[in-house]
Order: structure tokens, then sequence, then C-alpha cells
């Protein structure tokens, strides 16, 4: 089993990132906040990984924290939601948002998420409640989440967006229709964001 990659980071993208280790790259899905994470980072970086082997697929999940990973981790406990689903609901909540959400048994805030029904919703709470009181949750993971402002310009923030949102499992014609909705009311507006306020819409 691996338990984290720590090598260069030679591509990233808002859903995956390439770490190259001993002249191998390995393509790692990520979520939203651990691509905020990694954003700026130079040189070595370090991600802490969980892997989904099936008879036709192999695949790399990684994490900034141990944390965030744990919780993808149970999420996948719960009847109905797969590693795609995890990723998706921590891609638009944080670790932190989550763990609160199902603390308090806020189904709407989860109800939200693309994807996630009332039942699922219910599902996620009953049985992952008392699961998320033994989890530690750093301080310094809700900066995970903070918007970071950058010069990018609208084409490249809705080619990024589009993709990962595309990889994500969303169909291109709805994605691209709201990624440009949300652009032309926030130009500025740096991809993770674009992304969150997607996975709200779509």
């Amino acid at each position: 089993m691996i338990e984290y990659l720590k090598g260069e980071l030679t591509d990233l993208q808002p859903a995956e990132a390439v770490i190259e280790c001993h002249g191998v790259g390995y393509g790692v899905g990520i979520t939203l906040n651990t691509f905020s994470a990694l954003q700026g980072k130079e040189g070595t970086v370090k991600l802490y990984i969980s892997e989904s082997i099936r008879e036709d697929a192999y695949q790399l999940w990684g994490f900034a924290t141990k944390a965030e990973r744990e919780i993808f981790l149970l999420l996948q406990t719960v009847s109905g939601i797969g590693a795609a689903t995890a990723r998706v609901i921590l891609s638009a909540l944080s670790t932190q948002e989550l763990a609160d959400i199902i603390l308090s048994g806020n189904d709407k805030m989860l109800k939200r998420v693309k994807g996630i029904g009332p039942k699922a919703a219910q599902r996620i709470i009953v049985e992952l409640q008392d699961k998320v009181t033994t989890l530690a949750y750093p301080q310094s993971e809700g900066k995970n989440t903070d918007f970071i402002v950058n010069n990018t310009t609208s084409n490249v923030v809705m080619e990024e967006a589009s993709s990962a949102l595309t990889m994500l499992g969303f169909s291109p014609a709805p994605v691209r229709k709201v990624v440009q909705k949300i652009l032309s009311e926030e130009p500025e507006a740096p991809v993770e964001r674009v992304i969150k306020l997607a996975l709200k819409m779509l």
C-alpha cells in the first residue's frame, strides 16, 4: 500500500497533480482543496495517498492532509458513495466544513452538493456522525479553502475550470454554460472559486 508520495510537482490541474518520484511520474486525482494547497508550491511536495483498485482501473487519490484522506475513505463506507462522489463532496466543502455539517446534522448543506440527494445526505450524517469526532483537524487546514487571487486570464480559467468539472463527471455542455455565466459575473475569479460556484449550480 502507498502511504504517501513525496517528489517534484511537475504538473498541477484542478482535478489532477503529477508528482515525479525517482524518474516516475504519478498521476494523482485530487480535490479542489488539495489543489489550492498545492498552488504556488515549488520543488518537493508530499501527498497522502489512497488507492482505488478495480479490474478495469487503478487510480491514485492524493490529499494535502491526513484528515482529508481519512474523511475521503470514511465517505466511501456509506452506501452509494464512491471515490468520485467523495471527491466532489471534498471539492465543494473543506474537511472542517464537512465535519461540522455531519456533527451538526445539517443535511440541507449536504444536499447542495451535486449528486447528493436527501437520502444520501441522511446516510452520510447518520453513519459518520460518531466517526468524524475521532478525526483531528489542524487549524491551518482551513487556509486551504481560501481563494487565491491570481492574474490568470478568463480564457485560461474557463478552460481549466471546464476541464476539472468534466473530470469530476459533469457533462461538457452544461459545464461550459455555467462557467461562462460565472465568469461573466466575476471576470477576475480564480479557477478554484469558479469550480466551487459551479458545483453549486450544476
